[in-house]
């Protein structure tokens, strides 16, 4: 039995190993060039080794992907949980994605340069479905936030709009922020000198919009942001250098 547990923590760190190199050489190299050998190379395995964890180069990848959104998750879960009101939760979230974002760059680099649905194409069946698996659950804790909110009457939809339509404005518009951040457009010669605080209001806008109560202006946002990093993120905001 404990020959059997060993063999499995040596398979798991080895895995890790292959994966974590995987990322270090696409951000160096990119997709393109990125192949098996030079896995194994740096992991100094064998490709036979390499090859007895993934079949090419793109499960490595969507594996990549995998842990990615398993880690973002971790920050929706305990955002979403913040004793507060649906709001408040929702802005615990965000406030999360952005810690999450901010401590580890890498994994929300390799995401951009693996926006492509030909490399999940490649994997096989049980890598798509896992991310699908992952990246539903995520939206599904926004998801779940929004559905409390309307149901306890914070949000009184409008004709025609929907919980799936919220949720969506809510991740791209956050989502789409942050590749902007780690683009190279020239936010500051747009106006935008603070890009954080641009989404910070430009979410609390959306939900205005959509007649999510308590308005921007009825409460201190500010003071509920810092309760919220004090509260549930305060070690991340701490090793993100938030104050």
């Amino acid at each position: 039995m404990a020959t059997s547990e060993r063999k499995k923590r040596e398979y798991a760190q080895r895995e890790t190993l292959i994966i974590d190199t995987a990322r270090d050489l696409l951000l160096k190299i990119g997709y393109i060039d990125l192949n098996m050998e030079r896995i194994a190379e740096l992991t100094e395995y064998s490709k036979g080794t390499i090859y007895q964890h993934f079949s090419c180069k793109e499960e490595i990848l969507v594996e990549m992907l995998i842990q990615s959104a398993q880690k973002c998750g971790t920050f929706l879960i305990r955002g979403s949980q913040f004793k507060g009101t649906p709001r408040e939760r929702v802005a615990a979230m965000i406030l999360g994605y952005d810690l999450f974002v901010r401590l580890n760059p890498d994994h929300f680099k390799s995401k951009l340069l693996l926006q492509n649905e030909s490399i999940r194409g490649k994997a096989s069946p049980v890598f798509q479905k896992n991310l699908e698996k992952a990246e539903q659950e995520n939206i599904g804790l926004v998801y779940g936030v929004l559905r409390e909110a309307v149901e306890s009457g914070h949000v009184q939809l409008q004709r025609g709009v929907t919980i799936e339509e919220i949720t969506f404005g809510l991740w791209t518009g956050t989502f789409g922020a942050y590749v902007l951040m780690f683009s190279e457009v020239n936010l500051k010669a747009l106006g935008i000198s603070d890009p954080r605080k641009a989404v910070w209001a430009n979410i609390h806008a959306l939900l205005d919009g959509f007649g999510w109560h308590p308005f921007f202006q009825e409460l201190n946002w500010e003071q509920t942001r810092n309760r919220i990093l004090n509260e549930i993120f305060s070690q991340e905001s701490h090793l993100a250098g938030i104050v």
